[in-house]
């Protein structure tokens, strides 16, 4: 028995007595399980990259990019990440603000005016005609 102890003595410090914690054991798994916490942490703070760089875009945007985002995550396929990237990259231009202003500059130009929905409840007006046929102001003048 003496001699087993006295053969411990002479062995590496990764090589454990019978009976005793291995210690490097203990430690490998630790950081095994920290590298691959890490590891998958990064995965998807990059995976997430297209949908916090839309998020100064309109809301459209963002969610084709988040949508692209997710079927990415789930198929393992990186051209709709990289198409959500490049998307994300990408400022779409407005174009319902200005065309909604030309239409609306025109109907004020050619006269027609559209009722105000709040001024048709208020009149008690049940009927929708009255609500989508245009009113000319100057025939109620001539009337």
């Amino acid at each position: 028995m003496e001699d087993t102890d006295h053969a411990a003595e002479h062995f590496p410090i990764f090589i454990t007595q019978p009976g005793h914690t291995d210690v490097l054991l203990v430690i490998t798994a630790i950081f095994l399980v920290a590298i691959v916490l890490m590891i998958g942490n990064l995965y998807f703070q990059l995976h997430a990259l297209p949908e916090r760089m839309s998020h100064k875009t309109n809301k459209l945007q963002l969610e084709i990019v988040a949508v692209l985002a997710l079927i990415s995550l789930f198929t393992h396929n990186h051209l709709f990440w990289i198409a959500g990237l490049l998307l994300a990259m990408v400022t779409i231009p407005d174009f319902t603000t200005p065309l909604n202003s030309i239409s609306d500059s025109l109907r004020k130009l050619s006269g027609r005016g559209w009722p105000d929905s709040d001024a048709a409840v208020e009149a008690g007006s049940s009927d929708s005609r009255d609500l989508a046929e245009p009113t000319n102001p100057e025939a109620e003048k001539d009337a």
